[in-house]
This record gives C-alpha cells, structure tokens and sequence, in this order.
C-alpha cells in the first residue's frame, strides 16, 4: 500500500520529534532524577556534580541504544524483503544467536577479547547461521515459506543457545559478563566499545540502503524481478550481507536483542508503505525510538534497579510476533 508524500512528510516529524524526545528522556531518567541545567553541563563536558557525571554516563548508553535500534529496524526490514517472510527478525531467525555463539566460542577457547575481533567473529557466526537457516528453511515442498523459515529459526535459536551454556559452563572466569551480555542490553555502554562498531554500522547501513530499488524488485516476484533486468541472486546476496554486518556489530556490543526488526517494519509500512527507498530509513528512525523507549521503561519499572533492554523488547515482542503468526495471509505468502 503507497502512502501520499504529505502523509509520509507527516509521520516523519512525529518520528523525529519523538526521538529528541525520547532522548532528552533518556538523559534525564534514571536512578536519579537530574535537572535540565545539568543535562546541557554534562553535554558540555562539564562532570562538577553527581548528577553530572551521571549524564555523562547515560549518554553513550542513549548513542548505543540509538544506533542498535537503527541498526536492527533496518536489518530486520532488509531480511523480511529478501526473503519475503513477514515472520523474519534477526533473532527469530537465529542471526543474532549464531553471532552471540561465536563471541562466546571465541572468548572461552581462543582469548578474543578486542572489540573489532569480536565484531568480525560476530559477523562471521551471524553469517554462517543465516545461511544455515535459510538451507533448512528452503527443505520439502513449497521452498523456503514464511512459517518454515520461522520454525528453522527458532529451532536453530534453541539450538545455539544450548551450545552458549555447554560452552560457558565450565568457564567460571566468563560466566558472569556473559550471561548479563546474552539477555541484551546497552546498560554501561562507553565510547570506547561503541567506536569499533561504528565503521560497520555504516556499511551495514550504506549496503542496505542502497539495496532498496532492488528490494522493491523483489517484491514483484524473482521472475518479474529478473525481467526487468535485476540480478536476483545478486542483489539478495548483498541485501543479506548488510543486514548480517549490522546484527553482528551490534550483537558484538550490546548482546542478542531480539523482536525489535521484527516489530519496526510492520509498524513503519502502515506509516509510509511498503516502498523500502521510505521504509528502510523509517524502520532505522523508528527502531531507534523503539529499543530508546524500551530502554527508559526498563530503568523506570525496577527502580532503583533496572530491566535489560532485551527483556523489555521480548516482553513487547512476543506477542506480536505471535499475532503475525495468526493472521491467514501469512499462509499464503
């Protein structure tokens, strides 16, 4: 469904309202409640009071959740277009698990520590198992269906997931810092770990952006596609390649969060329509302000402690995820 331009033009000053918003919030709610005057110090630099050196502190932890959210809206927009799988989400599909297995392989038994290490294994395991999963997916009659993909998925998330306990189990030494980072979170995130990321989350986001047209193609059906003169195979390939580099980046950081690409694009089509040149930069901006709002209410519901990110996005998640499962079109996609 297309959307008029001043319907678009509409939603995206409401979306950018609402990310100042809540990133404003974001600097402002916490443990401890701050003033505005110390909010525009800590921007400045300025760390003379407790406050102010609490903000200081929940500003790379507001850029994180800023950039995971964009990162995993648009991977999970990509993913649901190269497949076209109204079902697809880098954790539902075990993306975000193959590359937690990987970092946590590495850790236990080859001394990766470095973050550029762990985000290139991280982009290698989340690779591995989206091909993996879409093999298991494309098995029996019909080829690779919504449902078959979503079952390949969650069976390879399970899956995984055991393979991260036997691994971490008999390592006391990483059990504690790993098992805080598998649930999901941008809670004591620094500068220093998010800078390595930043390179990739960029060329995630070029590639996938660039790939919009095509995605468009694509959705025509891979014969149409074809005939119109697109590279199928190509194009899905590089597509695929940017949604992976962005889920291992950010899997790399701030662990599997999970549901966020798999809510954002639903969301972002009733806004501005199934055009992905308005899709993909809307479920980024969109994304952002899902996993920044998730954040915030985590803070908020267990105060003076908090919720990690990827509990509140499971706790939003899961049933939309099974609400998509329900409705009869997913059969017939």
């Amino acid at each position: 469904m297309r959307r008029p331009a001043r319907v678009r033009s509409l939603w995206l000053l409401v979306v950018l309202a609402l990310l100042v918003a809540l990133a404003a919030a974001s600097l402002s709610i916490g443990s401890r409640e701050v003033a505005w005057s110390d909010i525009v110090a800590a921007l400045r630099g300025d760390v003379d009071s407790v406050a102010q050196a609490a903000i200081a502190k929940r500003i790379p932890r507001t850029v994180l959740a800023l950039l995971a959210g964009a990162a995993l809206g648009i991977a999970g927009a990509v993913m649901q277009g190269v497949t076209r799988n109204p079902l697809a989400d880098p954790g539902i599909l075990g993306v975000n698990m193959g590359a937690a297995l990987a970092i946590v392989t590495g850790m236990a038994w080859f001394g990766l520590w470095t973050q550029t290490s762990m985000i290139w294994t991280a982009i290698g395991g989340a690779s591995v198992t989206a091909v993996l999963v879409y093999v298991m997916g494309s098995l029996g009659r019909g080829g690779a269906t919504p449902l078959k993909l979503a079952l390949a998925g969650a069976a390879t998330s399970a899956t995984l997931s055991s393979f991260i306990s036997a691994v971490v189990l008999p390592r006391g030494d990483i059990a504690g810092s790993v098992r805080s980072w598998q649930i999901g979170g941008v809670g004591g995130a620094t500068f220093d770990g998010i800078s390595p990321a930043v390179p990739f989350i960029i060329v995630g986001m070029v590639i996938c952006l660039a790939s919009a047209r095509a995605l468009d193609l694509l959705a025509l059906g891979d014969e149409l596609a074809a005939g119109l003169g697109e590279r199928v195979a190509v194009v899905r390939g590089l597509a695929a390649l940017g949604a992976v580099i962005l889920c291992g980046a950010i899997t790399a950081v701030a662990g599997p969060i999970a549901f966020v690409g798999l809510v954002v694009p639903h969301v972002c089509r009733l806004m501005v329509g199934v055009n992905h040149v308005w899709l993909l930069p809307f479920s980024a901006a969109v994304g952002a302000a899902l996993l920044t709002a998730s954040d915030i209410v985590g803070r908020i519901v267990a105060r003076p402690d908090e919720l990690a990110v990827g509990i509140v996005t499971a706790i939003i998640g899961a049933p939309f995820f099974i609400a998509v499962v329900r409705r009869q079109k997913v059969r017939g996609l």
